[in-house]
């Protein structure tokens, strides 16, 4: 393979409700867009979130780490062996624009196996995609009316695994926990997100407690980084912590190995392909969590298209056992329009089934054709 050209742009797609949570609110996409064309004639698209409450990265950012690499790329980026090499070579570039390079390495991963005539989990010597994948119902920061609006719309659907947001307002998040007993939901099957709201391990104790409602588990309560603080919480409510902004790495697995020690580890790693700066290093993590006997969510950036979507089935199929859960696939539930003609998203009860006839047997990605209007 022989890169021609990369371009890239913003991508800004209207949500068809807004949403809410303790770090932002988002209306659209806020997306790093790419397509790559190799002088073979095949051409590659990929996609990355860049956020700035979970990665320091934003759009501008993304856009001068594509502009100041594109020669080097050009020149040496021509098989996979290369493309592992580089990720490997510059792991500081990646850690500091992991949504950036993941648009990038997706897709460079699409034209070698459209190049190949192979599937990406064939190009990477991982099995094909099949089964069953059941999504997780994620509910925003919203008014409780419209909280409660959305979880009967997910009962309906046939939904049992859920994730709500919590505002940090006591007395909001006391509705949003009567909703979810009035609607006869177990704590068991709920996730609470906090989004790093809370600065000190009693205020989240005793939010938590005033709920009484046990969470599965807690998804950042604290600070970013305060893992002795969040294993705090995780033993005073006896619950699990989800790690988000707080695991971008595999390296900062050993920090939880020191402030687990004689202790049974309360640790979910929130695997979002997008923060860990691309599929190859998400596989990484994913073994890496294994080894650890850490469980994992393979979730998703709000206003992910179906790219995203679909490299993140590839890491879900290799969790297995480790796999608690899966957000994202949302498509056209909530974006008005995805870049492909059949957007990649979940159906009743949140599972998306790969066992029927798919876009999957073709090469790359295999999505199809990606919408004009988004051909770069």
């Amino acid at each position: 393979m022989k890169i021609q050209s990369i371009r890239f742009n913003r991508l800004s797609i209207p949500f068809k409700v807004s949403f809410k949570h303790a770090s932002a609110t988002r209306a659209s996409t806020e997306t790093i867009w790419v397509k790559v064309t190799a002088n073979e004639g095949f051409v590659g698209f990929g996609e990355g979130c860049p956020r700035q409450y979970v990665t320091h990265e934003n759009l501008a950012s993304a856009e001068a780490f594509i502009a100041t690499h594109i020669e080097d790329w050009q020149a040496n980026l021509q098989s996979l062996a290369s493309l592992q090499n580089w990720v490997q070579a510059h792991t500081a570039d990646i850690d500091n624009n992991p949504a950036a390079w993941t648009a990038i390495e997706i897709a460079l991963l699409d034209i070698l196996g459209k190049e190949q005539n192979r599937s990406i989990e064939s190009l990477l010597g991982l099995p094909h995609l099949t089964g069953q994948y059941r999504y997780t119902a994620v509910i925003g920061d919203a008014s409780i009316a419209a909280f409660q609006t959305q979880l009967a719309t997910y009962q309906q659907a046939g939904f049992s695994d859920f994730k709500i947001k919590l505002s940090g307002d006591l007395a909001r998040d006391q509705q949003k926990v009567t909703a979810l007993k009035t609607a006869g939901i177990s704590p068991s099957s709920v996730r609470a997100d906090a989004n790093n709201f809370w600065h000190k391990p009693n205020e989240v104790i005793k939010h938590f407690e005033a709920l009484y409602f046990p969470f599965h588990a807690i998804e950042e309560p604290l600070q970013a980084g305060d893992y002795t603080g969040m294993l705090n919480v995780a033993v005073s409510l006896d619950t699990h912590i989800i790690l988000d902004e707080s695991l971008l790495r595999a390296d900062q697995l050993g920090l939880l190995g020191v402030v687990a020690e004689n202790l049974p580890p309360p640790w979910i790693i929130n695997l979002r392909v997008s923060k860990m700066g691309g599929l190859l290093r998400s596989l990484l993590l994913l073994e890496a969590a294994r080894q650890r006997s850490i469980k994992v969510i393979i979730g998703a950036h709000v206003g992910e298209t179906s790219v995203l979507s679909r490299v993140a089935l590839t890491v879900a199929s290799q969790a297995k056992q480790l796999l608690l859960a899966q957000e994202g696939a949302f498509g056209t539930h909530l974006l008005a329009y995805d870049v492909v003609a059949t957007p990649l998203m979940f159906g009743k009860a949140g599972v998306l089934n790969l066992d029927t006839p798919s876009h999957f047997d073709k090469s790359g990605l295999g999505l199809g054709a990606i919408e004009q209007k988004f051909d770069l």
